[in-house]
Parts: structure tokens; sequence; C-alpha cells
């Protein structure tokens, strides 16, 4: 086989990763040894993915017994409703799985009341239990139910549809990483003293491992990176005719690309809708069928149809 420049160029790849320092939430990471310039060219995009792209688990709905709204407070509770959500926001959730889930909250007073107390389904752990939460009197009970849900990123309570009525929406982070930084300094292999070295200061919430997020975040880059090598194009799934160019285009264009909230595109991709032709080719009773889309999500889908000019069939 023949060789090619590439196999000529020095660019190839022989460093080493290694943790120095390293605990559960947080660790040093030494790459090295890189050539020269590619310490900023890597460490800055492992950053940025470390910090944006990595999937995490986030409380998104509860339903707290005897509140129908944020706005109040609760009999026999030192702290208000906002204050309680406050506390729950910063629960973290380590899982597996994809699909929603339930965190329970049952406690009777008086009691000082922490992470420790919720109980979860199985395939989710709370993993910050000595979060405090709040504080009921003697005789008084605590009764919430959390919905648990997978994302990328943050995603804001007005995103998140909810399915019944005192159901409260709240503010999710998905997140699993909660600091990053880097430096870059020289370092010497043999006698070239032009080599770059990356050290990395990384703090987690627990839910993953510094090493196991770097690892993460290599393996998004190399998703984006192979899609320049060998690109795969996403195919109208059946025959588009009568239809000019423009229209042709549209009924291409993927979900993400409607502007739609990441949860309501997540869930059409899961019920098999990846493009417009998709969802123009289905009735809107069969989209409504997917799981996490109700009526709300339908109008949005529908608003942001109809600004590319298409309708959904009834």
């Amino acid at each position: 086989m023949s060789k090619t420049a590439l196999d000529y160029a020095v660019m190839n790849p022989n460093f080493s990763v290694v943790e120095v320092q390293s605990s559960p939430f947080h660790s040093t990471i030494v790459i090295e040894a890189l050539e020269s310039g590619y310490g900023h060219t890597l460490g800055n995009a492992l950053r940025r993915v470390l910090l944006t792209s990595l999937p995490g688990a986030a409380i998104t709905k509860i339903t707290i017994d005897g509140v129908t709204h944020q706005f109040t407070s609760f009999e026999g509770m030192t702290e208000d409703v906002v204050e309680l959500i406050l506390n729950l926001k910063q629960i973290r959730i380590k899982t597996e799985n994809v699909e929603p889930g339930i965190l329970r909250l049952n406690v009777k007073g008086a009691k000082e009341i922490t992470a420790a107390d919720i109980e979860c389904e199985a395939g989710f752990e709370v993993v910050n239990k000595d979060l405090y939460i709040a504080t009921l009197v003697k005789g008084k009970t605590l009764d919430i139910e959390m919905v648990v849900e997978s994302g990328v990123g943050y995603r804001l309570a007005a995103e998140t549809e909810t399915e019944a009525v005192g159901q409260i929406a709240i503010d999710a982070l998905f997140s699993p990483v909660i600091k990053v930084s880097y430096k870059v300094e020289a370092t010497r292999v043999g006698r070239r003293t032009d080599f770059d070295k990356i050290v990395f200061d990384i703090e987690t919430d627990g839910t993953i491992s510094p090493l196991d997020a770097v690892k993460q975040a290599a393996e998004i880059l190399i998703r984006q990176f192979n899609q320049i090598v060998n690109p795969v194009i996403v195919e109208v799934k059946e025959e588009l005719t009568n239809m000019s160019p423009e229209e042709i285009e549209t009924m291409k264009l993927t979900v993400e690309e409607l502007d739609l909230p990441t949860r309501i595109a997540n869930a059409l991709r899961k019920g098999g809708f990846e493009t417009v032709a998709d969802l123009v080719k289905s009735p809107k009773e069969e989209i409504s069928r997917v799981k996490n889309l109700g009526g709300k999500s339908i109008d949005l889908i529908e608003e942001a149809l109809s600004k590319k000019g298409v309708v959904l069939t009834d």
C-alpha cells in the first residue's frame, strides 16, 4: 500500500494523557507531548466541548403536595417554595438512562431535610446526598415528586412542558462539568524543546469523573471531524415530486434546523421524525403520540413549519 504525504507528516499523535491529581470531583490532567501549537488547538476545543456539550441529568419538573404554584409559602417549612426549588435545582443525579425517571421525597417533621432523604427509581442515583433542601417543623409532611430528564447544556423552565395541574417546571442544568481551565507549557522530548504540554484543571459535579469527561469530549470532537472526512448526508426518505428546488430544500431540513426547543427536537428524533419531510407525510395525530410531546409542543412545531411555508396534515 503506497504512502501518502500524511504518512510522512510530523503531526502523528504520540502523546499521553495522565491524571497527576485526582478525585471524583476534581482532577489535574496533563496531556503531553504535543507538536508545537497543538496545545491551544486541542486545549481550547476540549474545554469548549467539556463546558457545553456533555450529556447529563437534571430535575425538570416537580409536583409538591398542597402547592399549586411556586410563588407561595408552605406552612410548616422554614423556606418558601422558591427557596425550596433553588435547593432542588442543585441536586445532581447520576444515570445511564436516556428516558425520564422519577425521584420522590416524602418526609415528616420535625426534620432537617437533605438530598439523602430522596428515593430514586432504579437506574438513578443522587450524588450530593449531603445537600440541604429544607427544614420542617414537627407534625408537618413534605411530599414531592420530581421528574428527571437527560439533556445537554441548560434548559429554561419556559421550554419545559408540564403535564398536569400543579406541576412546576424548573430551570435545568444538565452539564456535569462545573469548571474547566487549562494552560499550555513548553516541554522537552530528547533534544527537542518545542513540544507543548496541556495542564487541565477540571471540576465536575461527581456524576462523571474528570478523566471520563475528557474522553467523552474527545469522542464528541471525533464525531464532528469524522463528518468532514466521511460525510453522512441526510436523505429524504421518499421521492419529492412536483416541487420546486426551494421546496425540496425545505423538505430536507432537519428538525434541529427548525429552531425548535431542544426537548421537542430530541423527542421528534426519538419518535422517528428526523426531517421536515418526515413531519409532512405524517398526520398531526400521529406526531402528537410521540412521547413527551403535548398540545403545546404540536403548536410550536406547526408555528416553526409555517415559517417555512409548510402545513401539517390533520
